[in-house]
């Protein structure tokens, strides 16, 4: 059965490459019309050059004018219809192409959120992003350039050769022969240049993104080794393989429609060789020769794509298999799904238990976190500690409900397992150990928290965490903190994304490391100034720290073997 790209993925119901081809192909309602139009567009190409040969033909017989008068408006409405339809077709069918994709990739991201983070954990950034950008973009190709093109192409072909046919029969099986010649011999042509061409570029594109994605983001660590040369040089590479594929692609092109140009005078010859006799011994007049003899022309004009068809058909079956393996066919098992019939969040202060909790990362064969016990309550401040690999990361997880767990989880004395992942992250809040800052304002970072948030609200909350006085030395909220808060410091960063939290209002707070990225002689003032923050009588405070944290500002100890 076909999935549906539209509802996240919970089971064994991910789509496939037929899947995504079909979706990426508009609805009849929104394809049929572009069709015809295309069909009206190319049909009044071949009859504006047809209808063009027989008139100025006759005219040179120089016969009254009002034989003349159908053939000299039909020539102008063929001139009109070609511009008309081809401008109108170009609208609607395009239309409905971005439209279906737009429903591609929102299905897409719909199918990818109940697994993010941890459950994307072996995607590499640079390729997930080509495929949900350049490869989505590609799947455009399918009607526009695939399908579009195909039909119209033989739908002008069949009538061109019919209407030559009743002509002159022997015409018109010259013609109807060219053009299987041609669809033969430019297919196979084509897809001997650029086969391999075809089918390499979606995944060289993504190597070449995601080695460019590293370089950028990891600059700072390159320079430090002294090996950006190195990267630049492998960046260098991957882009001449692409351009290599690209000029290969490119190079298949130019020489089928030079091959489709030397068949089409062929063709021209055929019909002349065929008419000849015919317009010799009187069976044939003037005017009817120039027709069969230059119709070939326009014909083939259409049917010229229909090699280039059968190459972006290939583009676009590798990008579509690209998109479907990007979805998972089931969920991880250590990746929690929605409940079907979940059970509504407790309001209000909640208490947090845990009864020997265990949690693996998926693929991993050992648990991470093993036999975890703890109670924290509404006030409380729980420090969580251990040596790397203890499992503290696993737990905040656990906790936020990024990966499933066995043993009990409560919040507020209900199950977790009963609750919808999207909800407990309503009331368990977050603060990574580098969290994430848009490139935009202190205050649109903020209001990310809570969209309703006054500029009283933002104020009181960076006060809490000690950042009033710098914002405003820096010009205010309006003040940008650049990509990825590259225009702040570590320890602002985790700053700013307190008072996120705390504008959040989350009835349990998760800090995890949140002196990890400032100075050893400043940790201990920021740690002061990050609990008192979040310290309230309504909210639970879980700290995650490797590092020891002054006894009087926690309530409670945990610690990971």
């Amino acid at each position: 059965m076909s999935a549906d790209i539209s509802t996240p993925v919970t089971g064994t119901d991910a789509p496939d490459t037929a899947d995504i081809l079909r979706l990426a192909q508009p609805p009849a309602r929104r394809s049929v019309p572009g069709l015809l139009l295309g069909i009206l567009a190319s049909g009044s190409a071949v009859a504006l050059l047809a209808t063009s040969a027989w008139l100025i033909t006759r005219a040179s017989e120089q016969p009254p004018i009002l034989f003349l008068g159908f053939a000299i408006v039909g020539v102008r409405a063929f001139a009109l219809g070609r511009a008309f339809f081809r401008y109108v077709e170009r609208l609607v069918t395009h239309d409905a192409a971005f439209r279906s994709l737009a429903t591609l990739r929102t299905g897409i991201f719909r199918r990818l959120i109940p697994i993010a983070p941890d459950g994307l954990g072996g995607t590499r950034r640079g390729d997930l992003l080509t495929r949900l950008v350049s490869d989505v973009d590609q799947l455009q190709d399918l009607p526009l350039r695939v399908i579009q093109p195909l039909a119209t192409s033989l739908v002008v072909a069949v009538a061109s050769v019919v209407t030559v046919a009743i002509i002159l029969p022997g015409a018109g099986l010259t013609l109807l022969i060219a053009l299987l010649v041609a669809a033969v011999v430019g297919t196979v042509v084509h897809s001997a240049i650029t086969g391999n061409a075809d089918r390499s570029i979606a995944p060289l594109r993504a190597e070449l993104s995601q080695l460019v994605l590293d370089f950028v983001t990891r600059l700072d660590v390159l320079t430090a080794f002294g090996v950006t040369e190195q990267r630049e040089a492998a960046i260098a590479a991957a882009d001449a393989r692409l351009r290599r594929a690209q000029l290969r692609q490119a190079l298949g092109a130019g020489i089928v429609t030079a091959a489709m140009s030397v068949l089409s005078g062929a063709a021209m010859v055929g019909a002349v060789l065929v008419a000849g006799p015919a317009h010799a011994s009187g069976d044939l007049t003037g005017p009817a020769l120039a027709l069969v003899v230059l119709v070939p022309i326009a014909v083939f004009e259409a049917f010229g794509t229909v090699p280039l068809a059968v190459g972006a058909w290939r583009q676009v079956r590798v990008s579509a298999r690209r998109i479907a393996t990007v979805v998972p066919s089931t969920v991880p098992a250590e990746i929690p799904v929605a409940h079907p019939s979940p059970v509504a969040v407790p309001s209000g202060p909640l208490t947090l238990a845990l009864d020997r909790v265990s949690a693996r990362w998926p693929g991993a064969l050992t648990p991470a976190l093993r036999n975890v016990s703890v109670t924290v309550s509404p006030g409380d401040c729980l420090l969580v500690t251990g040596e790397s690999g203890a499992g503290k990361t696993t737990l905040a997880h656990v906790l936020v409900r990024f990966l499933d767990h066995e043993g009990g989880y409560t919040l507020g004395g209900v199950d977790a397992h009963d609750l919808d992942p999207d909800a407990v992250r309503t009331v368990v809040g977050l603060c990574e150990q580098s969290p994430h800052l848009f490139d935009d304002s202190i205050r649109q970072n903020l209001l990310f928290a809570r969209e309703t948030a006054t500029d009283d609200d933002l104020h009181a909350a960076l006060a809490s965490v000690g950042l009033d006085d710098w914002v405003a030395e820096r010009g205010g909220l309006d003040s940008p903190v650049g990509e990825r808060g590259s225009l702040v410091s570590g320890g602002q960063a985790q700053r700013i994304a307190l008072a996120r939290a705390l504008l959040a209002e989350f009835p349990i707070l998760i800090l995890d490391e949140p002196t990890a990225n400032v100075d050893v002689d400043r940790a201990d003032a920021l740690m002061a100034d990050l609990l008192h923050g979040a310290a309230s009588a309504q909210r639970a405070v879980i700290v995650i720290s490797h590092t020891a944290i002054d006894s009087a500002l926690v309530t409670g100890t945990l610690r990971l073997a």
